[in-house]
């Protein structure tokens, strides 16, 4: 990258990212892993969570691209897709109701002010009640793929979970092998709130939030008939995000209709990228 480009600092519920109109291709596909590699790193470049970049779509608003801070690329991201959603209408790269494809399919948002409501993927590839021998105890989960594959284990208390510690170790067990899982503690607070900790892929740690994740959460605690929709998920960060979908008694038949996640995605900053950024510490891009 020769030449100074111009980014967004945005935050979805406590998970932050760069956000780079890429239409006009001044970076390209092969460059993305290592330029999101350098730019997310903290303390010597601009760091987040993830980078984001918006790029032209021949069958909806626009298409994105989103990058893990460890360069790998996710097929959808809950809080990123809000954030994408709100940089494309203040931008005018889109209406308030729009359509933007991903790796997952194409996904619908809904603009007002700084909340963004998504219309999720529909959930796929449900296995319940697995167990897992770790650290010689036994651990029961739940596995579904919300747009990124994700496992969901209920504890009585999150606050005395060792996240990154059992999240890694899920997250890389030859179960979930190759593309690995996010890991999701989750507490039942009552019939219509959750409280979550999530370990992400891809930023191999615990991380303020995680939509998708939440959504996972969300669903599973409902087809168990621990919760009724709409659902209010606490995540790290304190805020409450909102999943919507249809209740459905027969908890056996997988079929909650379309979901909904919602909430904030707010701008940072505002800043022009310059290349010592990317070689500062790092592998020049």
């Amino acid at each position: 990258m020769n030449k100074e480009v111009s980014f967004f600092k945005m935050s979805g519920s406590g998970n932050d990212f760069i956000v780079i109109d890429n239409r006009e291709k001044l970076l390209s596909h092969k460059d993305a892993p290592d330029f999101a590699r350098s730019l997310c790193r903290r303390k010597v470049s601009i760091g987040a969570d993830g980078l984001i970049l918006i790029e032209a779509s021949s069958t909806a608003h626009f298409k994105w691209r989103f990058f893990n801070s460890d360069g790998s690329e996710a097929a959808m991201c809950g809080n990123g897709g809000r954030c994408a959603a709100r940089f494309a209408y203040f931008k005018n790269i889109a209406p308030g109701e729009m359509f933007f494809e991903t790796k997952a399919g194409i996904v619908k948002a809904k603009v007002t002010g700084n909340k963004v409501k998504l219309l999720m993927t529909a959930p796929k590839d449900l296995k319940d009640n697995i167990v897992l021998l770790l650290n010689n105890a036994e651990f029961k989960m739940d596995f579904i793929d919300t747009g990124v594959p994700h496992v969901v284990i209920f504890n009585e208390d999150i606050e005395k979970v060792e996240v990154t510690k059992l999240g890694r170790q899920i997250r890389f067990n030859p179960l979930f092998a190759p593309a690995g899982t996010n890991v999701n503690f989750v507490t039942v607070e009552n019939k219509a709130e959750l409280n979550i900790r999530t370990y992400e892929r891809g930023v191999e740690d615990e991380t303020l939030a995680c939509g998708t994740g939440s959504v996972a959460a969300a669903i599973i605690a409902a087809r168990k008939g621990l919760v009724d929709p709409p659902v209010k998920v606490k995540v790290r960060s304190g805020e409450m995000l909102e999943i919507y979908f249809k209740d459905n008694p027969n908890k056996e038949d997988f079929d909650f209709g379309e979901v909904f996640l919602e909430g904030g995605a707010f701008v940072i900053y505002e800043g022009l990228l310059w290349s010592e950024s990317l070689n500062n510490g790092g592998k020049n891009v």
